[in-house]
């Protein structure tokens, strides 16, 4: 793609992301008479518990990248490795989601990680936490279409797709083909069943506490009763939404698509008031942790010679020239 394309490419993310957040903005100020009241049901100790919910999604998510970036050969202490991920990170929320590809080469090259190797395992994390919450949402995909039928189907579904995505030599047949296709040079060596599993397992940890989060939310705010049908919408409903929301790939950070879902899902257990509700609380709190460990990582970074003084350093196009791979150094 040429530089004219991309610059076009990133105008009209841009300008459909501002268009999102004006049309999520009107229709939020025009039902805010029916929002407010359950807004103002929200308690201190509701928050706080959601706010540590929604700390502990990132930090497994990243658990996962870095397990995938271990196996690869490239261990990294726990600091370096929620530096990089971290501040790469804030990517998704930037029209134009090189850039967080960049950043976390850029970074991880400092500590004598490989940037081909950064670059699999950011794409390896990406389809691992759409895998993992497509599947755990597929249960709330009857919710979302009304028809109760086909939640054995999605049950089915969810234990298919999990038991292919546990099956290495089919990832990694995919890996090595598609760094044939980019004419890049193959890893040094097949990713491990083991390490897949772990991954998964992490990823899976960070849905399940951000479907607890809404669920906490929905309890304070709503006076829907704790049971098995609000746990599903929570859990799953999430989980989806989200899904959705990654899939739209011009929508920074799926903003306005996964509110929308998340909200239609929610409102069969509430209502829809306080459905939208809980939907913007969650948006303000994910956006909240999301600067806040971006921050800290940065901060990390800057004092560890792993950022340079700007953002232009980063925007810029990294040779595609791996340092020197000493078995995966850490930092010095």
């Amino acid at each position: 793609m040429t530089r004219s394309r991309r610059s076009m490419l990133a105008i009209f993310r841009l300008f459909l992301g501002l268009f999102v957040v004006v049309a999520v903005v009107v229709a939020l100020v025009r039902s805010w008479d029916d929002v407010a009241p359950y807004l103002s049901e929200l308690s201190a100790q509701g928050v706080v518990a959601a706010l540590v919910l929604a700390l502990l999604a990132p930090y497994f998510t990243m658990l996962g990248w870095r397990t995938l970036l271990a196996d690869l050969g490239s261990p990294l202490p726990l600091a370096p490795a929620a530096s990089v991920f971290f501040v790469g990170q804030l990517g998704k929320y930037v029209p134009g989601s090189i850039w967080a590809v960049l950043a976390q080469a850029e970074m991880g090259s400092r500590l004598g990680v490989p940037r081909r190797r950064v670059g699999v395992a950011g794409l390896l994390a990406i389809a691992f936490a759409l895998l993992t919450g497509g599947a755990i949402g597929l249960p709330a995909l009857p919710v979302l279409l009304g028809r109760s039928e086909i939640g054995g189907y999605a049950v089915v579904a969810v234990v298919v797709i999990l038991a292919v995505a546990c099956y290495p030599p089919l990832l990694n047949w995919g890996i090595a083909r598609g760094l044939r296709l980019l004419r890049r040079q193959p890893l040094e060596h097949d990713l491990a069943g083991r390490a897949l599993v772990t991954s998964l397992v992490w990823f899976t940890f960070a849905w399940s506490v951000s479907g607890l989060m809404i669920l906490v939310l929905a309890l304070d705010i709503s006076d829907a009763p704790f049971d098995g049908a609000l746990l599903l919408t929570c859990l799953s409903g999430f989980a989806l939404a989200s899904a959705f929301g990654m899939v739209s790939v011009f929508f920074p950070a799926g903003f306005g698509i996964r509110d929308g879902v998340l909200a239609f899902i929610l409102s069969t257990s509430m209502p829809f008031a306080a459905a939208v509700a809980v939907a913007v609380v969650s948006r303000f709190l994910t956006i909240f942790v999301d600067v806040f460990v971006a921050g800290a990582g940065w901060m990390w970074g800057r004092g560890h010679d792993l950022l340079d003084d700007d953002l232009e350093a980063l925007a810029v196009p990294v040779p595609d020239v791996d340092p020197p791979d000493d078995g995966g150094a850490g930092p010095r």
